[in-house]
């Protein structure tokens, strides 16, 4: 006798983009499907049905075809009044997402998204309290909390490696080029602030999830934003000004009196090991993690150097870490919260990462902007 197959209808609107595409759909829902399914508790195997969403028919078929994908429209009304239909899911970009969420909260279905949740605090908010009201089940991606190096580095602090943590910093982002001689690896859209663009925008969101879920809350923000690169070229070769800021420079306080800086830059070049670290300071040891690796370094095990700029440095600093090792199996990361929330709809297994958590995430971009603009720090207050 076989194993009982229940088919979930997921609605994926956006997904002809870069990261809706190459993570959300190739690397979370397909690999699901060739895995044969989700098992839940039960002993049936979830098996998400993709109707794709965009506004360009011919994108979305050829996106169709190369997978062996039947379902797609350019109508989202139509998609979400498809029998079976039980999820939507959100990757658009943000200007866009407020008005495609309450659509798909009017016809009840359960709802997962992209980050950020709205444009501002307000929206936010207003899309948690209608989702709630609904009784829908809801969920925003925050998929840097399921990635291998920030998970090790949640395993150390659980288990009290750093004693009491002093200060974390971190530092992330890469050059995007300008469009010009080189094609641009974002979006044009990333660099103008009326299409909701700005890298404070999409990142402190972020930041904000790792700070308070991995270390410890967000009491208060001060930043820096900047507009590094002032012109660049869209898609179709066009030259465009960039609105939105392409850098930021954020120092967060956290409870217990830890400070965190982080810097966040598309216009700058790697000189570390990997796109995003953290490296986070204690009385008893410190660690450095990424997005897979993640060293640390005790105190019983760290050197005494000595300031002296008359001689080279001798001293191997990076071979001083040891290296945490994986101890378990780590899939993709957005492939993994996908689980969880499929598991959430379908078994009401727990899922805390909803709408209102992904309201303080805007919460924080929001006063980051207004702490460049206005000069000053500001208290992050607890949302109700």
């Amino acid at each position: 006798m076989g194993t009982e197959r229940r088919s979930v209808g997921v609605v994926m609107n956006g997904v002809t983009g870069r990261m809706g595409y190459r993570q959300h759909l190739l690397r979370s829902i397909l690999a699901i499907r060739e895995e044969g399914g989700l098992p839940l508790a039960d002993g049936t195997v979830l098996w998400p049905e993709p109707i794709l969403v965009g506004r360009t028919a011919g994108k979305l078929q050829a996106l169709a075809e190369r997978h062996g994908l039947t379902e797609w429209t350019t109508d989202l009304a139509e998609a979400l009044d498809r029998p079976g239909v039980e999820i939507y899911f959100d990757t658009q970009i943000t200007g866009a997402r407020t008005g495609a969420i309450r659509a798909a909260i009017a016809a009840g279905k359960h709802i997962y998204t992209e980050k950020p949740l709205a444009d501002d605090l307000s929206g936010a908010l207003e899309l948690a309290r209608l989702a709630d009201e609904a009784g829908i089940k809801h969920g925003v991606v925050q998929d840097k909390l399921f990635l291998p190096g920030l998970r090790k580095l949640r395993r150390l602090v659980e288990g009290g490696f750093f004693g009491q943590i002093l200060s974390v910093r971190g530092e992330f982002g890469y050059w995007v080029f300008e469009g010009d001689w080189q094609e641009a690896q974002r979006p044009s859209w990333n660099y103008r602030a009326e299409d909701g663009g700005g890298i404070i925008a999409d990142m402190f969101c972020h930041w904000r999830y790792v700070l308070d879920e991995i270390v410890a809350p967000v009491r208060s923000v001060q930043c820096l934003g900047a507009t590094h690169i002032p012109g660049r070229v869209d898609e179709d070769g066009k030259p465009y000004e960039a609105t939105a800021d392409d850098a930021a420079y954020g120092i967060f306080e956290l409870d217990g009196g830890i400070v965190a800086q982080i810097n966040s830059s598309w216009a700058t070049r790697v000189f570390r090991d990997e796109l995003v670290e953290f490296q986070v300071d204690g009385t008893e040891g410190s660690a450095v993690a990424g997005l897979r690796r993640c060293r640390v370094q005790h105190r019983s095990m760290t050197p005494k150097p000595v300031w002296n700029p008359d001689l080279p440095a001798t001293e191997d600093f990076r071979g001083q870490w040891q290296e945490v090792p994986d101890n378990a199996e780590y899939g993709n990361g957005f492939k993994v919260q996908w689980e969880a929330f499929l598991r959430h709809v379908a078994e009401d297994a727990p899922f805390k990462w909803d709408f209102h958590a992904g309201a303080r995430g805007v919460q924080l971009a929001e006063l980051g902007l207004r702490a460049w603009r206005e000069g000053r720090r500001l208290e992050v207050p607890e949302l109700t």
